[in-house]
C-alpha cells in the first residue's frame, strides 16, 4: 500500500519468543540496549581516542553479551565476502603502486605547469576512473606524494589540488562496487539479508549521475571556493603551511654566547623565532638582544624549505636528539608523513613513542592543520592528520608506505618515477579482474582474489609485503560492523526508525523519504566513519523500502553512495584526512568547499532513486 495514502499505518513490530508468543518486554529491552550501545559507540568514534575497529568490536561483543544478538550474528562479518574483498583490493592496489604505473601516469598526465584549470582536469578525471577500479583510499595514498612533488617542481600551491583530488576520488568510488569499502560492506549486508550481492556495476545507475553532477559542482563551485592563502598562485606550496621546528643551541659554534641578532637568527627569510625555552622557563617574545646559551631550545615557525635550512646552521642541532645525532640531510632522505588515527604513535608524544628509535628517523618539523602548537614539540601528542617532516635512510618509504603507521609517506624531492618491468602483470591483473567480473564469469570476490594472487605470484609483492599492504583496522571494523547492523535489525530499532521516517516524510513521497535517509546517512558519515554509518542505516533502509514499496537494492545502493560521499569534514572519510596536513587546510575549508558538493550529491541521489524506483 502507498505509505502516502490516507489511512496508512505502519506495521506493528512483533518479535516472537521461543513459545511463539509476543515477547513485548524482551523486544523493548533489546531495542533500548541496542540504542544505548549505538550512542556509546558514536560518542567513542567522535572522541577519536581509540581505534574505530576496537570500538566496533567492543560494541558487537557487548550486544552479544547482553543477548541482543547471537554468536553467529555477532561475528558474521568474518565469513562475509566484504572484508575478504577489501583485503584483496589492498594487495592489488599495493602491487600497482609498486610497479610505478600510477606515479608515471601522474607525471605524464600533469605534465608541465600550465593553466590551473587544465591541470585540475588532467589530474581529477583520471582519478575518478582509477577510483572506480582500485578503491579510492589506497589510490589517493599513492597519488598524494606525486602530486606534492609536481606542485613543488612547478611552484604550485598543493592546497589547490589535494582536496579536489580527494573529492574526485570519492565521486569515482561511487561508480562501481569496487570503488570504496562501503560499497562492499553494503553488498555484504545485502547478501546477509537474503538478497544477491551487488553486481560490480549495479551502483553505477546512481553513481554515474552523482559523479557527473558532482564534477560539475566541483569544477564550477568547490574549487573556486578553495582559499588563496599565498601571495600568488605561483607561490611555493610549503609557504602556505605553518610548520614548527625546534633546535637546540650546541656546545660550540657561532650561536652559543652570542645574541639572537649576532647569530643571524632574527632576520631569516620565511622563518620567525617565536619562543625560547631555557631550563624550563619559556621566553616569548624573544628579544634580538637575548644572549643564547648552551642547551637553549629555540622554536621557529614558517616555511618548510626555510625551516630545513636551519639544520645547516653550525651550532644548532635538532632539539629532540642527542647533540651528536644531527642528521646529515644531504646523505639521508627527507620524508613528509601524515599520522593516522590507527597509527601506533597517535595519542603519544614524540618522547613517549620513542620516535627516533622506533622508526630510525629524526623529526625535523611538524605541521598541525587548522591548529596552533603551543608547547614544545617533544610534549605534543600526535593527532590524526598531523604532518611530520623526517630525515631517514633511503629505505624509509619502502618500509612504511604500506604500513598502518602513517596515512601518507611522501619523499621530498624524490627520484623521477619509473615503470618497473613487472608493470604489465599489474595491468593485466586489474584489467582481467574487472573484465571477468563485469561479464559475470566470476564473482567480485573470486576476481579480486585472482588478481591479488597474480600480483604475489608474479613477484610484484612478496607475501610479507602483501600482508603489510592490508589495512587491518579497516578489515576488522568491517567484520565487527556486521554484528552492530544485525542488532539494529533484529531488535526492532530499524523498523521503529523507518516508521518515524515515514510518519515525518511520507507526505513528500519517495523523494522525501530517500532524501531524509540520505541526509541522515551523510550526517552520520561526517561525524563517525563511512562504514559505521552504512551499517547502522542499512537495516533502516531495508525496513523503509519494505514499508514504502521501494526496491530494496535501490535503497541499499543509495545508502552505500551516501555513506561514501563525505565532503564537509576532514574526519568523515579517510582520503579527506590524508590531504588535511599536506594541503595546509583548515576545518572551515572543507565546510566552505564541500557543502555545495554535498548538497548537490544528496539531491542527485534522491532524484535518481525517485526516477528509477
Amino acid at each position: 500500500m502507498d505509505p502516502c495514502s490516507t489511512g496508512w499505518t505502519p506495521p506493528p513490530i512483533l518479535v516472537s519468543d521461543a513459545d511463539n508468543e509476543v515477547g513485548e518486554v524482551e523486544v523493548d529491552s533489546a531495542l533500548w540496549l541496542t540504542l544505548l550501545v549505538l550512542i556509546v559507540t558514536f560518542v567513542s568514534l567522535i572522541a577519536d581516542r581509540y581505534p574505530p575497529a576496537a570500538i566496533m568490536i567492543t560494541a558487537a561483543s557487548a550486544l552479544y553479551v547482553f543477548g541482543v544478538i547471537d554468536v553467529e550474528q555477532a561475528f558474521s562479518g568474518l565469513s562475509n565476502p566484504a572484508p575478504l574483498t577489501v583485503v584483496a583490493l589492498f594487495i592489488l592496489a599495493a602491487g600497482v603502486e609498486r610497479t610505478g604505473l600510477l606515479s608515471v601516469m601522474v607525471a605524464k598526465v600533469l605534465g608541465r605547469a600550465g593553466r590551473v584549470g587544465l591541470a585540475h582536469g588532467r589530474l581529477l578525471l583520471p582519478a575518478v576512473i582509477g577510483s572506480a577500479l582500485l578503491n579510492n583510499t589506497p589510490l589517493v595514498a599513492v597519488l598524494i606524494p606525486d602530486v606534492l612533488a609536481w606542485c613543488r617542481r612547478n611552484k604550485r600551491n598543493a592546497g589547490r589540488y589535494l582536496l579536489p583530488l580527494s573529492y574526485a576520488a570519492i565521486l569515482g568510488g561511487t561508480l562501481t562496487v569496487l570503488g570504496t569499502s562501503t560499497n562492499l560492506v553494503v553488498s555484504g549486508l545485502l547478501a546477509d539479508a537474503g538478497h544477491d550481492p551487488l553486481g560490480i556495476f549495479e551502483v553505477t545507475k546512481i553513481g554515474l549521475p552523482v559523479t557527473v553532477i558532482g564534477l560539475i559542482v566541483l569544477f564550477g563551485v568547490s574549487i573556486p571556493l578553495l582559499p588563496h592563502r599565498g601571495p600568488s598562485a605561483d607561490a611555493p606550496s610549503e609557504g602556505l603551511r605553518h610548520f614548527v621546528v625546534e633546535m637546540r643551541v650546541g656546545v660550540a659554534g657561532p650561536v652559543a654566547a652570542h645574541t639572537v641578532h649576532a647569530s643571524g637568527l632574527r632576520n631569516l627569510m620565511g622563518v620567525d623565532l617565536d619562543r625560547l625555552e631555557r631550563a624550563g622557563t619559556v621566553i616569548t617574545p624573544v628579544d634580538s638582544d637575548e644572549v643564547l646559551t648552551e642547551g637553549d631550545v629555540l622554536r621557529f615557525a614558517g616555511r618548510l624549505d626555510s625551516l630545513l635550512d636551519l639544520h645547516r646552521i653550525p651550532g644548532l642541532v635538532p632539539a629532540h636528539n642527542d647533540a651528536d645525532s644531527q642528521p646529515n640531510t644531504s646523505a639521508r632522505g627527507l620524508y613528509e608523513v601524515v599520522v593516522g588515527r590507527t597509527s601506533p604513535v597517535a595519542g603519544q608524544s614524540l618522547s613517549e613513542a620513542d620516535f627516533a628509535a622506533r622508526y630510525g628517523a629524526t623529526v625535523l618539523a611538524m605541521h598541525r592543520a587548522g591548529r596552533g602548537i603551543d608547547t614544545n614539540l617533544s610534549a605534543v601528542r600526535l593527532r590524526n592528520g598531523d604532518t611530520l617532516v623526517l630525515a631517514a635512510d633511503g629505505s624509509f618509504r619502502r618500509r612504511y608506505a604500506r604500513s598502518q603507521d602513517f596515512l601518507v609517506v611522501a619523499e621530498l624531492d624524490g627520484p623521477t618515477p619509473t615503470i618497473d618491468s613487472k608493470a604489465p602483470y599489474a595491468a593485466l591483473a586489474v584489467v582481467g579482474f574487472v573484465t571477468l567480473a563485469a561479464l559475470g564469469l566470476v564473482t567480485t570476490l573470486q576476481g579480486v582474489i585472482l588478481a591479488a594472487g597474480l600480483v604475489i605470484m608474479s613477484g610484484i609483492l612478496t607475501f610479507t609485503e602483501a600482508k603489510r599492504a592490508v589495512d587491518l583496522d579497516v578489515v576488522l571494523l568491517i567484520g565487527a560492523a556486521f554484528g552492530l547492523g544485525a542488532a539494529v535489525e533484529s531488535s526492532g530499532l530499524a523498523m521503529m526508525v523507518a516508521d518515524a521516517f515515514i510518519n515525518v516524510l511520507g507526505g513528500f513521497g519517495t523523494f522525501g523519504l530517500v532524501l531524509g535517509l540520505v541526509l541522515a546517512t551523510s550526517v552520520l558519515t561526517e561525524i563517525v566513519t563511512n562504514n559505521a554509518a552504512a551499517v547502522v542505516v542499512f537495516p533502516v533502509a531495508l525496513a523503509l523500502a519494505e514499508s514504502a514499496g521501494i526496491d530494496p537494492r535501490m535503497m541499499a545502493s543509495a545508502v552505500a553512495i551516501a555513506a561514501s560521499t563525505s565532503f564537509v569534514s576532514p574526519i568523515g572519510y579517510q582520503t579527506n584526512t590524508m590531504v588535511y596536513g599536506p594541503g595546509g587546510y583548515r576545518f572551515v575549508d572543507y565546510l566552505r568547499s564541500g557543502l555545495p558538493l554535498s548538497i548537490a550529491v544528496q539531491l542527485t541521489i534522491a532524484a535518481t532513486v525517485t526516477i528509477l524506483a
